[in-house]
C-alpha cells in the first residue's frame, strides 16, 4: 500500500507549509494517520497520530501549537499544518497508515509493521 504525499519545500524561519497525505487504495475512514519526521543524523520521530474513530489527534511533546494535522473526508486526505516554522523543523516528512497505529507506543515506531506509507517529502526552513 501506498500512500501520496504533496507539499512541502523551502520555507524561511516563521514561515508556514502544508502537508498534505492521501491514497487511491485505502479508505482513510478505516485507517489511523501519523506524521513522522525525520532529521538529517537523526531517528524518525512521530509528529501527530489522527485517530479514525473519533477524529481526536495525538501530537508529540513540542509538536503541539504549530503543528495542526486535519482531515478532509470527502477528498481522503489528511493535512499536516506546520506554522511558526523553525530550522530544527527542517527534515523530511512522512505520513504512515495503520488501523491500530494511534494505539501503538512511540507512535508505531520501533519494529511495529505499520500498513502503508508516503515517499516523504522534503521540509527546509532556512534564510
Amino acid at each position: 500500500l501506498v500512500l501520496e504525499q504533496s507539499g512541502g519545500g523551502l520555507v524561511q524561519p516563521g514561515g508556514s507549509l502544508r502537508l498534505s497525505c492521501d491514497s487511491s487504495e485505502i479508505s482513510f475512514d478505516l485507517y489511523h494517520i501519523g506524521w513522522y519526521r525525520e532529521a538529517p543524523g537523526k531517528e524518525r520521530e512521530g509528529v501527530s497520530c489522527l485517530r479514525v474513530t473519533d477524529g481526536s489527534t495525538k501530537y508529540a511533546d513540542g509538536m503541539k501549537g504549530r503543528f495542526t494535522t486535519s482531515r478532509d473526508n470527502a477528498k481522503n486526505t489528511v493535512y499536516l499544518q506546520m506554522d511558526s516554522l523553525e530550522p530544527e523543523d527542517t527534515a523530511v516528512y512522512y505520513c504512515a497508515a495503520d488501523p491500530l497505529l494511534c494505539d501503538y507506543n512511540d507512535f508505531g515506531l520501533g519494529g511495529y509493521q505499520l500498513d502503508a506509507w508516503g515517499q516523504g517529502t522534503q521540509v527546509t526552513v532556512s534564510s
